[in-house]
């Protein structure tokens, strides 16, 4: 099975920065994809940030220049360093993990996801 642990989130004022952390504690895979998305109540559930079994990363372009997004070395640990927060940046963020198909150089789109964690940012 896959479970995936996130922390950190919380308040912040306008401009401010946040650490998500996400921990993979269980995976049946041998390589994952890790992403980051984000919703907003009566929303659909938008994506962040992902990182590939290359380490390819991709920015909504919301969040370019603003987001970053890595992993550690054995991909047990993953993280969102959100910088220069805005009001539309508040939302309940989850982390997820897709299987890697080494092979096809592809991340199979069926998500394992982490319990979420709220993010408000005021202005």
């Amino acid at each position: 099975r896959v479970r995936l642990v996130q922390s950190g989130g919380g308040s912040v004022q306008a401009g401010g920065s946040l650490r998500l952390s996400c921990v993979v504690a269980e995976h049946i895979y041998e390589m994952h994809c890790m992403l980051w998305f984000r919703q907003v109540p009566g929303q659909e559930r938008e994506e962040v940030a992902a990182i590939d079994g290359d380490n390819r990363v991709r920015y909504a372009d919301f969040v370019k220049g603003r987001f970053s997004i890595s992993v550690d070395r054995d991909r047990k640990n993953s993280f969102l360093q959100m910088d220069n927060l805005n009001p539309e940046d508040t939302a309940m963020y989850y982390c997820a993990s897709q299987p890697w198909i080494e092979d096809a150089g592809v991340c199979l789109r069926t998500n394992y996801w982490g319990q979420g964690t709220q993010v408000t940012v005021s202005s």
